[in-house]
């Protein structure tokens, strides 16, 4: 697989994860969210993945897209990953709400089209 197909997968992965965050949390309040711990588990693995995939986008690609704020995609995966205690549901809330919405507006013209 040439780089710019390992790119492009990566990249579907995260508009893929993005979008089921997107359809977990609409229509919930922060208080619907802070209750319903399916919805946040649910959020915070698709975030998980979203970082994965962002850490396994070359170099080159990022440096293309410096508005892709790619490090703190990588760190927020590394806290839900690794420091459990740490994870503040409010931080996982406004990522939802109002990053993600946006990441998908900058992920979706980067993927290429399917070929016929």
């Amino acid at each position: 697989m040439q780089p710019e197909e390992r790119d492009a997968a990566y990249l579907w992965d995260m508009l893929e994860a993005a979008k089921e965050i997107n359809q977990f949390v609409q229509g919930l309040t922060f208080n619907d969210f802070e209750q319903n711990k399916t919805v946040r588990y649910s959020v915070e693995r698709q975030l998980m993945v979203i970082g994965e995939a962002a850490n396994h986008v070359s170099p080159e690609f990022k440096g293309k897209h410096p508005d892709i704020p790619w490090l703190g995609i990588i760190a927020q995966r590394n806290v839900l990953a690794h420091e459990y205690g740490e994870i503040l549901v409010e931080r996982v809330w406004l990522t939802a709400k109002e990053k993600i919405p946006l990441l998908v507006k900058q992920l979706e013209p980067l993927i290429p089209p399917l070929p016929e």
